[in-house]
């Protein structure tokens, strides 16, 4: 019913991954397999639902449709098992910008914010840019090539000055979804220490085969009252660039402060088109993200399975959410300019390189996978003859 092999041409649509690879890369015609939006089409409901809106030709204020966060609240409930309160939720635009909220608000310019690298590297640069000093975790790399979080290095890390803890759930770039003793574990940490967990959870509803996502806030009472959530169905249905994020914050006290905030600087008000666009997924969208989601499990197992049988020296580590696939390249014996004048030089592709995601990152590549498999044939192809 849905065509995922369909290739989408997406010069001059002022798409990020291709209008700004002469610039990042160099090279103007590589294949891009870096951003982490898909080149799958917006699901038709959705367009549908804009183009309705659209055909009424007056763009004036607009406040939000009755049945936007009821429709957040159902699909988080369904999906999450998590009976999430209206008073909890606000729109913000969007997760990055979230966290930059949330370190002005909660985090003074002398105070910590701790990471777990390998990780998304704005949970790095926000705070950074926003003059705050970062402490990090790595997260422990396991004989399997999988990760655990390193609680004894955490402890031995937080001091007094930390005061929040910006976690990746489920992670990106590794595409862990964190079982319920280890977000559990890490959120009796946090709030018997006041440091507050801000997490991204914005590849929430991307869990793969029979792996589940965990919300962070419903694991504990703890967990409740130290947390601010963050979602969107941007990454699952392909609308980044409509913005249509949303908080989620349990706790009355922290709630108030940031909310407050957030309305005074009117950040809380959605663009026309935000409501339109998440009611439209979460109340038309289970069939399409179910087709989408088996097609994308089909890529990564191609791609595991190529790697297996034409280059042996490269291993993708299987990831239990979302369409990026973490690649060890540490068997080609590479150093970092080597390896990113392989993929960019000799294989013309363009990935997200390991070092840009912090300690552990290094040696490894992060590919995006939510293409036609034919593209991700195309590129395999590519980098398979580029070592050869």
């Amino acid at each position: 019913m849905y065509d995922f092999d369909k290739i989408i041409d997406r010069r001059g649509t002022g798409a990020l991954k291709l209008d700004v690879l002469g610039e990042r890369y160099g090279d103007p015609a590589l294949l891009p397999l870096w951003v982490a939006d898909m080149d799958f089409e917006t699901p038709q409901f959705i367009t549908d639902a804009m183009r309705r809106r659209m055909d009424h030709s007056l763009f004036g204020y607009t406040v939000e449709p009755a049945d936007y966060w009821p429709s957040v609240i159902r699909w988080i409930a369904d999906h999450h098992g998590w009976e999430v309160k209206r008073e909890w939720l606000t729109y913000i635009p969007g997760i990055v910008k979230g966290i930059g909220m949330a370190i002005n608000v909660f985090v003074k310019e002398d105070e910590k914010i701790i990471i777990q690298p390998p990780v998304y590297h704005p949970f790095r640069l926000t705070p950074e840019g926003n003059g705050r000093k970062v402490v990090y975790n790595p997260l422990r790399e396991n004989p399997d090539g999988t990760y655990s979080m390193d609680f004894d290095n955490l402890e031995a890390v937080t001091d007094d000055k930390c005061r929040m803890l910006i976690l990746s759930n489920p992670h990106n770039p590794a595409g862990i979804t964190w079982d319920a003793d280890t977000l559990r574990r890490l959120a009796a940490f946090c709030h018997s220490r006041g440091i507050i967990v801000i997490s991204d959870e914005i590849h929430c509803d991307m869990a793969l085969w029979d792996n589940r996502h965990i919300p962070f806030a419903t694991v504990s009472p703890e967990a409740a009252a130290c947390s601010i959530t963050f979602g969107a169905p941007s990454k699952t249905f392909n609308i980044a660039g409509i913005v249509s994020s949303y908080a989620i914050v349990p706790d009355d006290s922290l709630r108030r402060r940031f909310y407050t905030w957030i309305q005074a600087n009117e950040f809380n008000e959605p663009t026309i088109f935000a409501p339109i666009a998440t009611i439209a997924a979460f109340t038309q969208g289970e069939e399409w993200r179910r087709a989408m989601l088996d097609y994308v499990q089909g890529n990564i197992d191609y791609v595991i399975d190529y790697c297996r049988e034409h280059i042996p020296a490269i291993k993708p580590l299987r990831p239990q959410a979302s369409f990026l696939v973490w690649l060890d390249c540490r068997g080609l014996g590479l150093d970092h300019d080597a390896l990113i004048d392989l993929f960019v030089g000799k294989a013309h592709l363009a990935l997200n390189d390991g070092e840009m995601f912090g300690q552990g990152g290094q040696g490894f590549m992060r590919m995006n996978v939510g293409s036609p498999r034919a593209i991700i044939h195309e590129a395999l192809e590519r980098l398979r003859k580029a070592i050869g």
